[in-house]
């Protein structure tokens, strides 16, 4: 009993395996243009929430600063 269950499970992993390669043939990859331009804007975006956040932070700062005295 333990090697049939053994054997069916080989062979749904194999399957399963068979079935990934099957899906990513499907993909419609991006081109290297494409793939660099998205990059640059997540940079171009992270670097601008980075900078609103300091200046946030700073106001912040400094209006506890003002209220506590």
């Amino acid at each position: 009993m333990k090697s049939e269950t053994k054997q069916s499970l080989v062979k749904r992993i194999l399957a399963f395996i068979q079935e990934v390669k099957q899906e990513t043939k499907k993909v419609t990859w991006p081109s290297r243009r494409e793939a660099t331009l998205t990059t640059v804007v997540v940079f171009i975006f992270a670097m601008l929430a980075a900078i609103y956040f300091v200046i946030v932070d700073k106001i912040i700062i400094t209006l506890l600063k003002f209220i506590t005295g």
